[in-house]
């Protein structure tokens, strides 16, 4: 995966799971627990990663990632939110969460493009598993299991990869290999139309996948 879903949450669940919260992981925290941080802006999507905070969030519906375990919550839960900046406040202890709202752009017939759905491309050591999807996102979580490989493919979808777990992963594109080190709460874009191929070089890797539709 490079620098580059079945049970669907209420808004009372999504609230609860925003309220409930709780302590940063060690080490983890790449945003501010007084503002929400921008980690990622284009046309299609904007990407933010928090310790607790909505101060900054613009108001609009996204997809509301825990990265780490807590009272109330568990690593990898994912769920929809039809206004996340209306949502109540956390309390003063805030776990890292990663807040992904798909811009409102003009739905056009898209240029046509092979590719391929998140878990679809050839793959060995890797598992996917739905989580939800609504007519803006299609939600996966995923894991890269020490030494797997994802053959090379296309990609049919702007998919966004949250990282849950963090770790190395290989990445080959455009004829050039790099390795890429993510740790928890790392947001990656992977656009429509790009290929690549990938190899987890380190430990198991986890991570939630967040496929845009046109």
């Amino acid at each position: 995966m490079r620098r580059s879903l079945t049970a669907a949450a209420s808004v009372a669940t999504s609230t609860l799971l925003l309220a409930a919260l709780t302590q940063t992981p060690t080490g983890a925290v790449r945003g501010g627990r007084d503002q929400a941080t921008v980690v990622l802006d284009n046309m299609r999507v904007r990407a933010y990663r928090t310790a607790g905070s909505l101060i900054g969030v613009e108001p609009g519906p996204g997809v509301v990632v825990s990265i780490a375990d807590g009272p109330g919550r568990r690593m990898g839960t994912a769920v929809w939110m039809d206004d996340v900046a209306s949502s109540p406040q956390p309390g003063a202890d805030r776990g890292l969460t990663v807040i992904i709202q798909p811009r409102r752009v003009p739905r056009v017939p898209p240029d046509p493009v092979q590719g391929t759905k998140p878990g679809d491309s050839p793959f060995t050591g890797m598992s996917f598993n739905a989580l939800f999807d609504n007519d803006q996102v299609s939600v996966l979580r995923a894991r890269m299991e020490i030494g797997a490989r994802e053959g090379f493919h296309t990609h049919g979808s702007d998919t966004l990869v949250v990282h849950l777990s963090g770790g190395e992963i290989e990445d080959t594109a455009d004829g050039q290999t790099k390795v890429n080190r993510w740790v928890p709460g790392d947001v990656e874009f992977e656009a429509r139309g790009s290929s690549h191929s990938a190899r987890n070089i380190g430990k198991a890797v986890d991570v939630v996948l967040v496929a845009l539709k046109p």
